[in-house]
């Protein structure tokens, strides 16, 4: 979904370079080292308005996060609210989540979140979908082997065909969650379209699926 411009969206990502890679493709094969530790890297694809890899970050301090986002608008809010979290384990990328081995280098990250994407549901859409078996190559070759993707959605038509688009692509199902939120999963943390679709009596599923290892294929 489009989101109105946001007056000053450009001048508050560039005022925060500590928080928002200026140039993030010097970054590929380096954000180690601008952690400034060893920690697993995951990143969430279409990170929204960050509430929830700001809470993941929050959460999970052993873990570095990195928030990719391709709207300025949106990045800007996502930049408020780490601000306000005043947290090192967290970092935003104004980018297109669709180019991503111009940034990640091979077998850089360990987990990718993919959290209600745009399901795409005309057939002559299926390639922007980004469980499509493209974007799924791209993933693979940015993870580390045995890398998994955790997904959830509100849409069940998406969520069959990404089943489905994981299975054919060779990724081992590890687990299928129908109904998210009256199930005994702990430790939940939820984005704001999830707050609004289940508030409204919403079925979330949720799947983690994960490659498998590169180097034995």
């Amino acid at each position: 979904m489009r989101v109105r411009y946001r007056q000053g969206a450009d001048e508050l990502l560039a005022a925060y370079p500590n928080y928002v890679a200026q140039n993030p493709e010097e970054w590929k094969g380096r954000w180690h080292e601008r952690f400034g530790n060893q920690n697993p890297i995951h990143i969430e694809i279409g990170t929204g308005k960050g509430q929830f890899i700001t809470e993941m970050a929050k959460a999970h301090p052993e873990i570095n996060y990195i928030g990719v986002e391709m709207q300025v608008s949106v990045v800007s809010m996502a930049l408020d609210r780490l601000v306000e979290a005043n947290i090192s384990n967290l970092q935003l990328l104004h980018v297109d989540g669709s180019a991503l081995t111009n940034y990640f280098a091979d077998n850089e990250v360990d987990q990718i979140y993919l959290n209600f994407s745009d399901p795409w549901p005309k057939t002559r859409h299926e390639k922007r979908r980004l469980t499509f078996k493209t974007f799924l190559a791209t993933d693979e070759q940015i993870l580390k082997p045995n890398g998994e993707i955790h997904f959830k959605t509100d849409n069940q038509g998406l969520f069959e065909y990404s089943l489905a688009s994981f299975s054919q692509y060779g990724m081992i199902i590890q687990k299928v969650w129908l109904d998210l939120h009256h199930s005994d999963y702990e430790g939940n943390i939820m984005t704001e379209y999830e707050e609004k679709f289940s508030s409204r009596g919403q079925r979330i599923y949720r799947v983690e699926a994960r490659f498998q290892d590169k180097t034995k294929k």
